[in-house]
């Protein structure tokens, strides 16, 4: 009997980790820009109209992230394109969420013109994504 263990390559669970394929769809195929830096937070949310920025979380421990990664695309139609969105790279996750004072993840804040309008952290139902939505936006 041969052996072919060795053949075979366990994938390395390191290189596997990433962002989800729902949340890189968001820039690579709807062309959402991905924030690595504060100064792209401040010159993205600062342009004129209202923005939201994406703060997916670890999609290898949250399960709602790849949720959230298709709800928001949704939102943003309901909402008849009414406010443009970006995703929150990794690096500068943990400060967004500090600044905005909302640190569950995932999450989607809300600003327009630079001044921070408020958060929907966790996954919510339809309805209340809706009146939350209404509610931040009308601020």
């Amino acid at each position: 009997m041969h052996d072919h263990s060795a053949d075979f390559a366990m994938p390395d669970a390191a290189a596997s980790r990433g962002p989800h394929p729902l949340v890189m769809r968001l820039e690579t195929e709807m062309g959402w820009p991905r924030l690595a830096s504060l100064s792209d937070v401040a010159e993205f949310t600062g342009r004129p109209g209202a923005h939201c920025l994406f703060v997916p979380g670890d999609a290898n421990r949250n399960l709602e992230t790849a949720d959230a990664a298709v709800i928001l695309p949704e939102l943003r139609i309901a909402f008849q394109n009414g406010f443009d969105c970006a995703l929150v790279d990794d690096v500068i996750e943990a400060q967004v969420r500090e600044a905005a004072r909302a640190l569950r993840t995932p999450g989607f804040l809300f600003f327009r013109e630079g001044r921070y309008l408020g958060a929907i952290e966790k996954v919510r139902d339809w309805d209340d994504y809706l009146a939350r939505t209404t509610h931040i936006l009308g601020q």
